[in-house]
């Protein structure tokens, strides 16, 4: 069967005297001044939505056409995915009649927005934000239990897209479609953290974008923060500390960071662990003392975003400390910082302290501590061990190096009927 035609959208373009190559120059302007970079939209693009064969574009380009036309995605005929299509009009109809028609449709539902009890255009209002952000509390959680897992960076993206379906739902105040943009793009960074800690870079990549554009039109610096912040840790684990430099100075610019010292801290933290990847002694050590002090300095009582509150503290310091110093090859001192880390990790924090463990054992190994590194890593939880892919890769390469360090030992022969037991449970 062939796809529904946009009618709504062929109306809207007809009235304003829009070919499909203007409105996609108004579309391509729109994106850039969102994102600070040209998009690439022609007239095929704009013949794609009118024909129907795109039901429902991405969130960026939703935005960008609810920004130029003054309509709602739906009102512009795009289909929310899993909604049925509108019936296909029948071909005997008079085209003028079906326009009239549509027109005052349109006009309908506009008046049904203020009309008392209205159900198809309802009144958004905060306690619509104040859902999402309990589904973002869970979302949190769940990656601090989990971490890394598909079944987060999915469910994540699905709630970006409820946050931005309900702008287009009903009537509501500018704080409240500020918290909606805010709101997807928290969670389109929490899709983008658990594709970078799954080790899947192109989701990841995608998600940064879509975050990116979402958090520019929240005008949320914090939020802003949190992305460009992933975004320079995700270039390290790609092994691009230039980068990953330039991704997290986009973060310590904003002007948060000079009104809170906690997320200049944040910034120097992360700062830490890029000088490590780039094997800079001396930067990994200022930016760790400078770091410090600025968390020493944050006071505890300003109000901060959960996500925050949730994972940065003394601990996630001299994780990061940790990982600098292993990058670098000083295992002693990123030892030190790993007994640190777990002295300070609260309970909830069941991923980061796997990964901490793993770090550790490979830290002891380095330095023919063989017995205490095959102690730390097995008490490593079989989840982590067996579903974490950057603690999976880890422990594989451990036990690579143990095998190498000490062929034969009793040592050894523990730790492979230790790892035996993984795959029996998996």
């Amino acid at each position: 069967m062939d796809a529904t035609r946009n009618t709504a959208l062929e109306a809207w373009m007809k009235e304003h005297g829009h070919s499909a190559n203007s409105l996609a120059d108004k579309v391509n302007e729109t994106v850039e001044r969102m994102r600070g970079r040209p998009s690439g939209f022609d007239g095929s693009s704009v013949r794609d939505w009118k024909s129907g064969r795109v039901t429902w574009p991405n969130s960026t380009t939703r935005a960008a056409l609810e920004a130029v036309t003054g309509l709602s995605a739906t009102r512009l005929g795009f289909v929310p995915r899993g909604q049925a299509q509108p019936s296909p009009a029948s071909p005997q109809e008079d085209p003028d009649m079906k326009r009239r028609t549509l027109v005052g449709g349109i006009a309908a539902t506009a008046t049904a927005a203020v009309a008392p009890g209205a159900v198809a255009q309802r009144r958004i209002g905060m306690t619509d934000v104040e859902r999402l952000q309990k589904r973002f509390a869970e979302v949190i959680a769940s990656d601090h239990r989990h971490g890394g897992q598909p079944g987060i960076e999915q469910r994540a993206t699905e709630l970006a897209e409820e946050a931005l379906n309900l702008q287009s739902a009903g009537s509501a105040t500018q704080r409240v479609r500020s918290n909606l943009y805010a709101a997807a793009a928290a969670f389109r960074s929490s899709a983008m953290w658990a594709a970078i800690d799954g080790r899947r870079y192109v989701n990841a990549q995608q998600h940064m974008r879509e975050a990116q554009a979402l958090a520019e039109m929240s005008g949320d610096q914090a939020m802003k923060f949190r992305i460009w912040s992933h975004a320079g840790t995700m270039h390290r684990h790609m092994g691009r500390p230039a980068d990953a430099f330039a991704a997290n100075d986009v973060a310590r610019r904003l002007h948060i960071t000079r009104r809170d010292p906690l997320f200049a801290s944040l910034g120097l933290a992360r700062q830490v662990a890029i000088h490590g990847a780039a094997h800079d002694h001396a930067g990994i050590q200022r930016a760790f003392d400078q770091a410090q002090d600025a968390m020493y300095r944050a006071d505890p009582t300003v109000p901060r975003p959960l996500w925050m509150r949730a994972f940065y503290d003394e601990a996630e310091l001299h994780s990061l400390a940790l990982s600098a110093y292993l990058a670098l090859g000083d295992h002693e001192t990123a030892e030190d910082h790993a007994h640190q880390c777990l002295a300070a990790l609260r309970p909830h924090m069941v991923r980061s302290a796997a990964i901490t463990r793993t770090r550790l054992a490979h830290c002891q190994l380095a330095q023919g501590k063989t017995d205490a590194a095959v102690t730390s890593a097995m008490q490593v939880p079989v989840t982590a061990a067996t579903e974490h892919a950057r603690v999976s890769r880890m422990l594989t390469e451990f036990g690579a190096a143990l095998r190498a360090t000490a062929p034969g030992s009793p040592v050894v022969q523990t730790w492979t009927e230790h790892t035996a037991t993984w795959r029996a449970s998996a």
